[in-house]
């Protein structure tokens, strides 16, 4: 029943909370605002709403326009370099996941000496601790995926070793502020709102089932759960859809918190190996891709029968009674926004990668295989991505 929780981060929830921003406190007088290399910030305006907002608030602004998808270690040396150079002393994260992720990444390399890698822990990163603080992160979530923008973890990819590794854990890399405006997720095509979907979901059902769940946890995770299983599939047919974009941001939301109070398990170091070897898969497809064998493995050794069950509960339905059940309801779901048919070939993995994946897995995110209730062996996880592979 134990917990330990501490979540910082001033939260600003709802749709239009954008126009909030020029009222807040701002950390310091220039920031270095953070954005994909994507076209749509721009494109729908939301840069320079933000600059604008920043320019009322009395604060400078840089922007730095870098971050791709898998964000990469070479991407964060330069934009922690370039916010030195211009000598600013916050940072805006606005954007999805990976934006905000790069951002704290960002905001440790403009003030700490030497390579990012320096400060990883796990895989060939040298253990250092963040010894000057990092700049202070305003996030403006633009998805509803990661929670990211209400946690101090950062998963970033070392690509000249292949290692996509979640850094942080330090209650400085918390976001000061979050704003979470279901408005700006509208313009999410229905893909990724399914991708960024499910990857809220996983967050949730990873920390129901860990070994470190406690009544706090659980009580954030069953209601993510519910509002994934009840709007997600409305937000993907329908974009504009403002009611079930709402939900599906605060199950978001809840489901960044959950992660400060307990781990997520051996599933999302399985996808950061996926992801690590192949750049252009999106994190939440991988999860998507690997989730049905992933879970029957789980509920085949018994892992958390009750657990099981009452998930398939929050997901709608009511009267489940067997674990398979919860099988039952990740499907129906998958299909419901149309991702049930991808192919982990569709993003060029090979059958014969399985072993490779299950080992790096491991070598760079073993503490989440020790989160597991029933161990998870080299061979079983090899297993799992060959029965996920079509």
């Amino acid at each position: 029943m134990s917990f330990r929780m501490y979540v910082p981060t001033r939260i600003i929830f709802g749709a239009g909370s954008l126009n909030k921003l020029s009222r807040q406190k701002m950390p310091g007088k220039k920031a270095l605002v953070v954005i994909s290399n994507g076209k749509s910030t721009r494109a729908n305006g939301y840069l320079d709403r933000t600059l604008q907002a920043l320019e009322q608030a009395g604060a400078e602004a840089v922007v730095f326009d870098k971050i791709m998808a898998n964000p990469l270690k070479s991407t964060i040396m330069e934009g922690g370099a370039f916010a030195k150079e211009q000598d600013c002393d916050f940072i805006v994260a606005l954007g999805g996941g990976s934006v905000i992720d790069a951002s704290k990444a960002i905001a440790i390399m403009a003030t700490n000496e030497g390579d990012l890698w320096d400060y990883v822990y796990g895989g060939t990163g040298k253990c250092q601790r963040i010894s000057k603080n990092p700049l202070p992160v305003i996030a403006i979530t633009t998805t509803a995926g990661t929670g990211s923008e209400v946690d101090a973890f950062s998963v970033i990819s070392n690509e000249e070793t292949n290692e996509k590794i979640g850094l942080g854990g330090d209650p400085r890399l918390f976001p000061k502020t979050a704003i979470v405006d279901p408005e700006l997720m509208t313009s999410v095509p229905p893909k990724f709102t399914a991708f960024q979907g499910f990857d809220a979901l996983f967050h949730s059902i990873e920390a129901y089932i860990s070994n470190s769940a406690n009544l706090m946890s659980d009580m954030y995770a069953l209601t993510a759960m519910e509002n994934v299983g009840s709007y997600l599939a409305r937000a993907v047919a329908d974009g504009s859809d403002l009611e079930a974009r709402e939900h599906v941001a605060f199950a978001n939301t809840l489901s960044g918190v959950v992660m400060t109070m307990c781990s997520l398990t051996s599933e999302h170091a399985m996808e950061h190996a996926m992801s690590a070897y192949h750049q252009n898969l999106p994190h939440g497809a991988g999860l998507i891709l690997i989730s049905i064998p992933y879970y029957t493995y789980f509920i085949e050794q018994h892992a958390c029968d009750d657990r099981f069950i009452r998930m398939a509960q929050a997901l709608g339905k009511k009267n489940a009674s067997e674990p398979m059940d919860f099988i039952t309801a990740l499907t129906e779901l998958q299909q419901a926004c149309g991702v049930d048919g991808m192919k982990m070939s569709d993003y060029g993995m090979q059958k014969e990668e399985a072993a490779v994946l299950a080992q790096n897995a491991r070598a760079t995110m073993g503490g989440l295989f020790k989160a597991d209730r029933v161990p998870l062996s080299d061979e079983a996880c090899a297993a799992i991505f060959e029965k996920a592979y079509r």
